[in-house]
């Protein structure tokens, strides 16, 4: 038994696990689907309006099945910040683990928000605040690249468009608590968080989504440091298992990025 689980690892915790079970069920469904073509999902008690299958599936499994964003707290309504809700699913994920949360969704790619919308209406995912704007480090605006799923971004290599953004400082220094800052921003998470280094001392979780562009200045020492310079304990963990390193210098399957971790940050 020890020598299957250890051979099987994840196929072990998805069958005797409900959520992994379900995400078999979505894997054998949805996986071969083809890419970047909106398609109606379901799961669980959901319906959601999905514009790449593959990339929903991969999402459920870190939302749903590993819990990424599952964390402890005493509050009876936590205040949760989702910077970077892409099309709801993380929203959906928070409302049923903590059903009286304050939830702050912030969403940059206009036609990803409309999907978010739609998704939230949909499945009566209420008493939440929508921010349709790309979370940066001022109001004054982006350029900004939108990609057919989970990838828009600053460092897009689609046509870019002028978009509007909010200063993620602004909203921050506003609350006395924060139980869970989520920060999937697609790259732009090292300048935000530069700018919010002095705003996070009421932050009681965080996560980051790390992103490193082929071409652009690797920044992840800076995160770290603000991170550990606001007292957090964290854990940094990656999907990515690439064989002969100093060989091969990007990501898997992204002719753009050549690095991207799971930062988890907490307060002792």
């Amino acid at each position: 038994m020890f020598l299957a689980r250890f051979l099987f690892k994840d196929a072990y915790r998805s069958v005797t696990n409900p959520n992994g079970r379900e995400f078999l069920r979505l894997l054998l469904r949805y996986a071969d689907r083809k890419r970047y073509v909106p398609t109606e999902v379901a799961f669980d008690t959901y319906q959601f309006n999905v514009p790449d299958a593959l990339s929903f599936v991969w999402q459920y499994k870190e939302i749903f099945v590993d819990e990424f964003y599952r964390f402890n707290t005493q509050q009876p309504a936590p205040v949760i910040f989702d910077c970077g809700a892409n099309i709801g699913m993380s929203v959906a994920y928070f409302r049923k683990q903590y059903p009286n949360a304050r939830v702050v969704a912030f969403e940059a790619d206009p036609k990803i928000s409309a999907i978010l919308q739609q998704n939230l209406s949909r499945n009566q995912i209420a008493n939440l605040e929508v921010v349709n704007k790309a979370v940066w480090v001022n109001n004054d605006g982006i350029l900004f690249g939108s990609e057919a799923a989970d990838s828009s971004s600053i460092y897009s290599q689609s046509p870019k468009s002028f978009i509007p953004s909010v200063r993620l400082h602004d909203y921050l220094v506003r609350e006395s608590r924060i139980d869970m800052l989520k920060i999937d921003i697609e790259g732009a998470e090292t300048d935000v968080l530069d700018d919010c280094r002095h705003a996070l001392s009421h932050v009681q979780n965080l996560f980051v989504e790390f992103h490193s562009y082929i071409g652009q200045p690797q920044s992840l020492g800076r995160v770290v440091q603000i991170i550990e310079e606001n007292g957090f304990r964290y854990y940094v963990n990656t999907y990515q298992d690439r064989k002969r390193p100093f060989i091969n210098h990007q990501y898997a399957n992204n002719p753009v990025m050549d690095l991207q971790l799971n930062i988890f940050a907490w307060r002792p």
